[in-house]
């Protein structure tokens, strides 16, 4: 093998397809157009999921029933290590501590306190809901839990 032979035929960009250069090209003469019809004339535009005649898979798939993703709480999931990595020992963990730390960002209605990771420090905390692993963790390391009304 030569050196030289790995980074052959490798370009940092790929070339525009040049169309109607001629039948040596590939793209000539009807220009990856086809013969006749709609889509071998210019301003042709075919519609967003048209299947060419066939079913279209938006009017195949049903739509009856009620979905409740729409109108279902927004849960904010906090783990324990990460009220471990951003609040000292006695600090209080409220939903207004918790978005002036920049650990709830996002749009919730929600928070609920998960028992992943350990902790060490001595925390009160309020939020709606906790998991039982949660619980046992905080109390476990001297710290209070306080559900807030939703």
């Amino acid at each position: 093998m030569i050196i030289d032979d790995v980074h052959r035929g490798i370009q940092k960009r790929k070339k525009r397809k040049r169309l109607g250069r001629g039948p040596g090209s590939g793209h000539g003469k009807t220009s990856g157009r086809g013969h006749k019809g709609a889509g071998s004339r210019r301003g042709y535009h075919s519609r967003t999921g048209f299947a060419g005649g066939q079913m279209p898979l938006f009017r195949l798939v049903a739509k009856r029933g009620f979905n409740n993703a729409a109108f279902a709480d927004k849960v904010l999931a906090i783990n324990i290590s990460t009220l471990e990595k951003h609040f000292e020992n006695g600090d209080e963990v409220t939903p207004e501590t918790l978005s002036i730390r920049g650990l709830a960002k996002v749009q919730h209605d929600l928070i609920k306190i998960l028992g992943d990771g350990d902790l060490t420090k001595k925390l009160t905390v309020k939020a709606q809901r906790f998991s039982k692993s949660a619980i046992e963790k905080i109390q476990a390391a001297g710290g209070k839990v306080e559900v807030l009304g939703e």
